[in-house]
This record gives C-alpha cells, sequence and structure tokens, in this order.
C-alpha cells in the first residue's frame, strides 16, 4: 500500500502540468499521471498532514490537506458487513453506471443491502439528488453551480468523490474505411449546432459523400455535456439534424453498428465492451493522433477528451451504515471492478482513494472546482498528498 507524501518530500510531488486553457480535464489528468511515477520513484514513509474540513455545502481549499487513516481497512473493519440490510438509492450518469452497477453486484454478495441503481443521466440524477430522492449520484461531469444552489435550497450537503478515470470514446461503423483520425475542428464540424457536415465528404477532401448520421448521449447526460463544451465550446449546443439522441449508451451502441455512416461517441467501457462492433476513432487534440487506451487515457495524451467520473453522495445518508459501507466499499475493495474487463475504465493511484476516504469520513462537504485556479491539479484540489 502507498503512502500519502508528506510536506518534507516536496520534490517528490508532482506540480502542476501546463495545458491549453481548452482543456482543463487533461490538466487534472495529467498531472496524477506525473503523481503515481513521483510516488514510485520518492518511495518511503512520510509525515502525514493534519485532516481539515470545509463548510458543509461550500468549496474545499486547493491546499487542503488529508490524514490517511492508519490502516487501510480500518473503516471497513469496525463494522461486519455480513449482518448489514437496507437500501441504498442511485441514479445518474450511464456512465458511470457498469462501475456502480458491478460494485452494487459484488457488494449485495457480502451484504443484504439492496442497492438500485438507476441510469437518467448526469443531469437527471442530479435533479432527483438534489431534491432528496438518492443517496448517491453518479456523474460524468462536475456538478454545475444551478445544481449545487438546487441542493443547498433543499437542505442537501453532498460530498464529492472521484472514483475512476475515462476516455470519452469516438466511434464510427466497422465497415467505415476513411475515418482513420479525426481533429478537433472536424469533430466541431461534424457536431456544430450550424453550417455542419452533412456528408462525410464535407468533413475531409477525399472522404466519401456518405450522410453522415449522429447518435449522441441524451441532453441530461454527463458526458453531452462535456463533450459539447469540449469540441464546441459551449455545453448543451450540438447539432439537432439526423440525430440519435438517447439516456442509454447501448441504444448508441446498436445504432452507429447498423448506420454506415454512424458517428457517436460515450464512456470508454462501452466501446471496450463493444468493439467488435465498432471502431474507435484515433483524436488528434493537436499533438497527433491518438487512440484512446488505458494507457493514453492514464497518461493525459488522449486529449482532450479524457476526464474523470464521479459519485456525489449525500452526506446525511451516511449516518445509515448500510451507505457508509457502500460508499467505502465502493473506493476499497470494490475498486478492481474499475478495470475489469467487464467495466474497462481506469482507477486513480492508491494514495488518491485514500485521501478520498478520509475526506468521505470526515465529512468534507461541496465541489471543489467552483473558484478553482485554472492551474490546480486533481491532487492539490482534493488534498492528496
Amino acid at each position: 500500500m502507498k503512502r500519502a507524501i508528506g510536506y518534507r518530500r516536496l520534490a517528490c510531488r508532482a506540480g502542476p502540468i501546463q495545458q491549453p486553457r481548452r482543456y482543463p480535464w487533461l490538466l487534472l489528468i495529467t498531472a496524477m499521471a506525473v503523481l503515481s511515477i513521483a510516488l514510485v520513484a520518492c518511495g518511503g514513509d512520510d509525515e502525514e498532514a493534519a485532516p481539515s474540513s470545509a463548510p458543509a455545502g461550500g468549496t474545499t481549499a486547493a491546499t487542503q490537506e488529508l490524514t490517511q487513516p492508519a490502516d487501510e481497512s480500518e473503516m471497513m473493519d469496525e463494522m461486519d458487513l455480513s449482518e448489514l440490510s437496507g437500501n441504498v438509492e442511485v441514479d445518474g450518469s450511464s456512465t458511470v453506471f457498469p462501475i456502480t452497477e458491478g460494485i452494487a453486484e459484488e457488494f449485495g454478495l457480502i451484504t443484504d443491502v439492496r442497492v438500485t441503481v438507476g441510469v437518467s443521466g448526469s443531469g437527471g440524477g442530479f435533479k432527483r439528488f438534489c431534491a432528496g430522492e438518492t443517496d448517491v449520484s453518479n456523474a460524468s461531469r462536475i456538478i454545475k453551480e444551478s445544481e449545487i444552489e438546487e441542493c443547498a435550497a433543499n437542505g442537501i450537503d453532498f460530498i464529492e468523490v472521484p472514483v475512476a478515470f475515462d476516455g470519452l470514446t469516438v466511434v464510427v461503423n466497422p465497415e467505415n474505411d476513411w475515418a482513420d483520425h479525426l481533429t478537433v475542428a472536424e469533430l466541431h464540424h461534424i457536431f456544430r449546432p450550424d453550417d455542419y457536415a452533412e456528408t462525410w465528404a464535407a468533413v475531409r477532401a477525399g472522404f466519401p459523400d456518405e450522410e453522415i448520421v449522429i447518435f449522441s448521449p441524451g441532453v441530461d447526460s454527463g458526458t453531452f455535456d462535456y463533450f459539447t463544451e469540449t469540441i464546441n465550446d459551449e455545453s448543451g449546443v450540438q447539432r439537432q439534424d439526423n440525430t440519435t439522441f438517447s439516456e442509454d449508451d447501448n441504444v448508441l451502441v446498436i445504432g452507429v453498428a447498423n448506420e454506415l455512416g454512424g458517428i457517436g461517441y460515450f464512456g470508454f467501457s462501452y466501446y471496450i465492451n463493444n468493439q467488435e462492433n465498432l471502431q474507435a476513432v484515433p483524436i488528434d487534440g493537436g499533438a497527433g493522433p491518438v487512440f484512446p487506451t488505458t494507457a493514453t487515457v492514464n497518461d493525459g495524451s488522449y486529449a482532450p477528451l479524457s476526464r474523470p467520473l464521479l459519485i456525489y453522495v449525500k452526506a446525511s445518508s451516511l449516518d445509515r451504515p448500510e451507505v457508509a459501507a457502500f460508499v467505502d466499499y465502493y473506493l476499497s475493495d470494490g475498486r478492481p471492478i474499475i478495470d475489469s474487463p467487464e467495466v474497462g475504465y481506469i482507477q486513480l493511484p492508491d494514495n488518491f482513494y485514500t485521501a478520498i476516504r478520509q475526506r468521505v469520513a470526515n465529512r468534507v462537504t461541496g465541489s471543489v472546482f467552483p473558484g478553482a485556479p485554472e492551474d490546480a491539479t486533481l491532487e492539490s484540489l482534493y488534498g492528496v498528498q
């Protein structure tokens, strides 16, 4: 088990990695990859920082430091999981769904707790969460200011919990033999809300005069918000013509697989589990075409479509042992589900989960992102040492 690096080992800590302003998540993910390397290089048994917390519903300081538990399984050991029962209600992102569903199934094998996992999209999940209807909200994007305000108005304090890395994957029909890669500008030409390319020939000289048919996540999807903000420079803005929208990524998979001119996008996991029926497109974010893989997502070279995945936990729900145990299991013994062949996402570094588990135990509420410096790293925002 890796230990968090203490304040006296600053030379071994990953500092800010400068990236273009347009791709903020790449900055955070690349820094986490460098931090992983730094942990291996530094090793040792360093001092731990003292815990701190933020006001309920507020944001946490970028310099916050959290203490590692004396034993990685300390919190889980305090309760007999076999005696647990009750219900945990989860809803939200279809991208995060495979992780939460897989962990819920494993958790159900060692407890009598029933974890119900819905798929209404990140936005739909936050609507239910901020109304107090769910205990946990899956999200493939960070919570919006308007959603923070809605939660606050309803007295819902939440804990923000990053759980994995994802590479949002652009896919085409397996018979498509022309789109060997696409640039960000070409993606914009395909997906922008006006003056868009109606045929592949309009995207690039040499492409065939095949009609473009789009299969897109629905407007309540965090993947939709992330893609449109990154590719079209405005969240929620995308062409409507010749487009099928769905919150169910399986609908998108089937659509692209059955349309020669089809193109769509969704989380890396759905591509990995359907790659016999789809073709992933390498993306050129300015440094040449890069194919989405575990390695390129983890090191940040798959830009600008690498991102963290999160869950949001209602603080008051942690008063119920079944919810507290489920969330802790999610961040500890349940983690192998994340990068299992059946799910196919990418785990965060070990020390990051340690810090987040302590964050949950300390009930540190609010989002770290509003007002965060542009050069902030993911580990600095969450107090990972």
